[in-house]
């Protein structure tokens, strides 16, 4: 079935035209709360000491509030133990203290976690001093004394990457316990006014009952969380404060690993050392300009382990703390999933390039793994008008590979290599090269809109040997939200358009990748062309709906035409879509005798590309219920009648999968206990068992000291498919003169997930993190493509029979007329992948914002034989090697001046 691209508009306008009147008509009731105001003072004599004890005199110049009422699970009611509040400040600082009533001490759960954990019972304070309903800065304090602290964005973002400096004490008392707190005024940001008006809310988790209370009463489902706040008034003259913070790092490194005869680079160990600076200047009070200078990221976890058939990148998150904070700026997604403008691991990224060493020769590569950030600066804030900046900046340096020969003395002498190769030398694999981005938005109508804009650049310092690369790629977009009916509707959308620009060859190399395929046998819309030296394309998204009360739905679509390219500086895993989509969620807030709370939706989605090929449909369905003695369950399905993907054949013609029904079943007992577990079951079904899937996975988490939690994540994964992509071969009498082979493989993937964290106090933790990874694939029954938009499995493929395939060495020959010679050949697919990676980290904060690591983290990887199980595999590639390690000693300092 094919559809025209000016059909496929008009079935999306249609689809939008109706759904605004099924808006209309849902329930509109609308519950008016009313907004609560907290009036503060300074105080006279000495500031309040931080020791958790309130009977500083500073406290008496201010009234408590209460008055909490829950949130979680029953929405307006009274909370099971009442939360009182008081805020008071001075020129330099705002002072917040909280006394949380407690009429069972035993039931006070003091767990330990590091920064950001947010263990056992804790309360906390938002602030929104912009008073934009928009952003805001959080301080949480646990019972035991942890921290937490978030970056609040987009009315509900919470970023935990911000590490503001700032201090805390609790305590206990006969009622219960008290949290105080200092916040200087250089953490926050607000304007130059005599008078501020500030955003304030208090929310308050009661372990015990796992219950949330608020201090300003909030509806079930509100449309934002900012926008939402209650008040601050009384605070007067303060001035807003700049912030100036230099943090110099000084690293010791020392590596050991196996060592291999001949090889220079691998002679068993090696030591280094680095330093660095990272600064935070507060260019006004509103803006703030983040520096790092040669950065490291040593004690940044490892990426999981993982595998992917389908030739595409895997995404993996940012972790890395310069680029972490304050990500929401730069946040600019592309349609659904990881799409975005903007993707950090582009900077420092492995280098692209390769080298001319020779083995044969003797020769040896040390390959760098990570190209150098030789600085980058980060520009962002927001502004009391309403202006949302960011602008980064970075330089990487040029990496380069270095050869040399053997090194044992006999062999270098036999072999006689010219004057001209010499006996080491320096290869270009990564030219100098800078990234650009610029962000701003501006809020509007009240707050209730906003429209911005971004802007990236990569440039690249090309060399000849390089010039597989881009020498410069552009992105551009606009995006914009609005909202109506207190922000109970909104409509949002997104723009952008990319350019790169380049060698002949980088751009036939961007043409011809499984991103983007211009050279596939059946489309008519594209084609490649070899002369190119740029390539072009658009992006985007638009989205109507409702966004908070009972009743949840949403109705748009997304596009990324043939020629987009972001991977430059963002990630894009595929370009020539349409997607449109549908969903529509009801939730229940209250609890009753025999849940806390519950909800279930359904979604549909269909996906075409530009030349109008109706590709995808689906239909899927979700239930989520948390029972009353806090275990949950989730259920979910899909029904997918419709499966072609433009990309199984890697340049080939479009390929049907056949009808795919797919299933869930997750329950978890209560968290909050000591020993907790989650077990999910996924199984997904194809018909004529072209494929199937099966994932167990089994979470526990234990706690046995409130100082020590310990957790285990197992998954086992079994997907068989009698229709893998294995390769393709030249074979003039197949139709596009190409045989596009598969195979049925039995892929088998198991891994585990091991973390434990010691508290020895809230400043000072030990964690270790530790992950086998091992996947293993091996292939029976080849065939060949025979017609690959039949409907009918054995129609769509042709097995090779047994005269027309045999083995040879590392791989397959395949006679496929059975003339007696052989047409074309193939290698062996099959794989068994070992790989794992552990991190042992000691970080003690020994005072706020400076902190010593000390770490050890151990690696390996490396192919078991196929014969081998996965166990097997494990013992062998694993417990059967040296594994790499490496210590390292990180020490900060952070001058707050």
């Amino acid at each position: 079935m094919y559809l025209t691209v000016n059909r496929l508009r008009a079935v999306i306008i249609l689809f939008f035209l109706s759904s605004l009147s099924l808006f209309a008509q849902v329930d509109s009731t609308k519950i008016a709360i009313a907004r609560k105001v907290y009036t503060t003072n300074t105080f006279t004599g000495d500031a309040p000491k931080i020791d958790g004890n309130l009977s500083d005199g500073a406290w008496a110049s201010v009234p408590w509030s209460t008055d909490y009422l829950q949130f979680e699970p029953d929405v307006g009611t009274p909370p099971t133990q009442q939360t009182k509040m008081k805020i008071t400040y001075d020129a330099k600082n705002l002072y917040v203290a909280f006394h949380c009533l407690e009429s069972d001490k035993s039931k006070l759960e003091k767990r330990l976690g590091r920064r950001d954990d947010f263990p056992g019972d804790w309360v906390e304070i938002n602030i929104d001093s912009y008073n934009d309903d928009r952003t805001g800065f959080s301080f949480t304090a646990s019972a035991s004394g942890v921290k937490g602290d978030e970056f609040i964005s987009n009315n509900g973002n919470f970023d935990s990457s911000w590490n503001p400096i700032w201090y805390l004490a609790t305590s206990e008392d006969e009622e219960g316990w008290t949290a105080e707190m200092r916040i200087p005024l250089s953490q926050l940001r607000f304007s130059a006014d005599d008078e501020q008006v500030w955003g304030i809310q208090s929310t308050r988790r009661y372990f015990a009952n796992e219950e949330r209370s608020t201090w300003q009463p909030l509806p079930a489902n509100p449309p934002g969380w900012v926008s939402e706040f209650g008040e601050l008034r009384g605070i007067k003259g303060i001035k807003p404060q700049k912030q100036l913070e230099i943090q110099p790092f000084v690293l010791g490194q020392y590596d050991t690993f196996e060592e291999e005869v001949g090889n220079p680079f691998r002679d068993g160990d090696d030591f280094s050392g680095n330093v660095g600076l990272d600064a935070k200047i507060g260019i006004t009070n509103d803006l703030t300009l983040d520096l790092t200078v040669n950065p490291d990221f040593g004690q940044v976890d490892a990426d999981p382990g993982a595998i992917a058939l389908d030739g595409f990148e895997i995404f993996f998150q940012e972790r890395r703390p310069f680029f972490v904070e304050n990500k929401s700026v730069f946040d600019f997604r592309v349609g659904g999933g990881s799409d975005n403008v903007f993707f950090p691991r582009r900077i420092g990224r492995t280098p692209q390039g390769f080298t001319t060493s020779d083995p044969s020769k003797g020769e040896y590569e040390d390959f760098p793994i990570n190209t150098t950030i030789l600085g980058a600066a980060k520009f962002s804030g927001k502004t009391k008008n309403g202006w949302t900046i960011g602008v980064l900046e970075s330089v990487t340096a040029k990496e380069f590979a270095e050869i040399k020969l053997d090194d044992r003395e006999e062999i270098t002498t036999q072999l006689e290599l010219s004057d001209e190769l010499g006996t080491k030398r320096e290869e270009l694999v990564e030219p100098l090269t800078n990234y650009f981005v610029g962000r701003v938005q501006k809020d509007f109508n009240d707050r209730n809109s906003f429209i911005g804009a971004i802007f990236t650049n990569t440039t690249r310092n090309m060399e000849r040997s390089l010039d597989f690369l881009h020498t410069q790629a552009y992105s551009g977009g606009i995006d914009f939200n609005h909202n109506w009916k207190d922000r109970k509707y909104y409509i949002t959308g997104r723009g952008i358009i990319s350019r790169v620009n380049g060698d002949p060859q980088a751009i036939l190399n961007t043409q011809t990748s499984l991103t983007h395929l211009y050279q596939r046998v059946d489309a008519d819309h594209v084609s490649v062309d070899p002369n190119a030296t740029s390539l072009s394309g658009t992006g985007g998204n638009l989205a109507i709906g409702r966004g908070s009360g009972k009743w949840r739905y949403e109705l748009g679509g997304n596009w990324r035409s043939p020629g987009l390219e972001l991977n430059d500086i963002g990630f894009l895993r595929r370009a020539d879509r349409i997607v449109q989509f549908a969903s529509v969620r009801r939730f229940w807030n209250n609890s009753t005798s025999w849940y806390r709370r519950a909800n279930v939706g359904v979604e549909q989605t269909t996906q075409y590309d530009f030349q109008g090929n109706f590709n995808r449909i689906q239909y899927e369905g979700r239930a989520e219920i948390n029972w009353k003695n806090n275990w949950f369950t989730e259920v979910g399905g899909a029904h997918k009648p419709r499966i072609f993907i433009n990309s199984f054949l890697r340049g080939g013609p479009r390929w049907r999968f056949n009808e795919e029904n797919f299933y869930f079943v997750a329950a978890g007992t209560d968290q909050r206990k000591k020993l907790s577990a989650v077990a999910i079951y996924v199984n997904s079904q194809a018909k004529q068992n072209n494929f199937s899937f099966n994932q167990y996975e089994l979470r526990l988490n234990y706690q046995p000291l409130d100082a020590l939690s310990l957790s285990l994540s197992t998954v086992y994964e079994k997907n068989p498919n009698r229709t893998q992509y294995v390769s393709q071969q030249a074979y003039e009498p197949a139709q596009y003169n190409t045989r596009y082979i598969t195979g049925a493989i039995n892929q088998e993937t198991l891994s585990a997930t091991l973390r434990v964290n010691y508290n020895i106090n809230p400043n000072f933790t030990i964690q270790y993190y530790a992950q086998p990874f091992i996947a293993k694939g091996t292939y029976t029954n080849f065939n060949y493509v025979a017609d690959s938009e039949n409907e009918d499995l054995n129609k769509r493929v042709t097995l090779f029979n047994q005269n027309q395939i045999s083995t040879v060495d590392g791989g397959y020959a395949v006679d496929e007329d059975e003339d007696g010679s052989v047409d074309y050949a193939f290698g062996d697919p099959d794989f068994n992948f070992v790989q794992f990676r552990s991190n042992l980290v000691a970080r003690w904060e020994y005072k706020p914002g400076s902190e010593l690591f000390l770490v050890w983290s151990q690696g390996i990887e490396g192919g078991a034989s196929t014969e081998d199980s996965l166990f097997d595999a494990a013992d062998s590639q694993i417990l059967g090697q040296q594994i790499r390690n490496t210590f390292l000693v990180k020490w900060t300092y952070r001058f707050a001046l």
